[in-house]
């Protein structure tokens, strides 16, 4: 492992985005690999107990990185 990894996040979520049915979801990537949509917190926490995390740190910046909005933003932002 290069010093580069070794200083990033174990999981990313990416921004909002919106289904085709309206349901807004966020695309997770865990240890480099996409994973899947969340819906809420606790689908980020199941794709990290999946991937063996501890998911009691789903709300700490060194372990996952919410981008476009931290753990409590599930809605599609307007733009500006």
């Amino acid at each position: 492992m290069d010093a580069e990894s070794a200083h990033r996040p174990h999981v990313v979520v990416q921004p909002v985005e919106v289904e085709t049915d309206g349901r807004p979801f966020r695309r997770v990537d865990v240890l480099g690999q996409a994973v899947g949509h969340a819906y809420a917190t606790a689908d980020v926490a199941e794709f990290m107990d999946r991937a063996g995390l501890d998911t009691a740190l789903v709300h700490s910046p060194g372990v996952v990185e919410w981008r476009g909005g931290g753990p409590d933003s599930w809605e599609r932002r307007a733009p500006s």
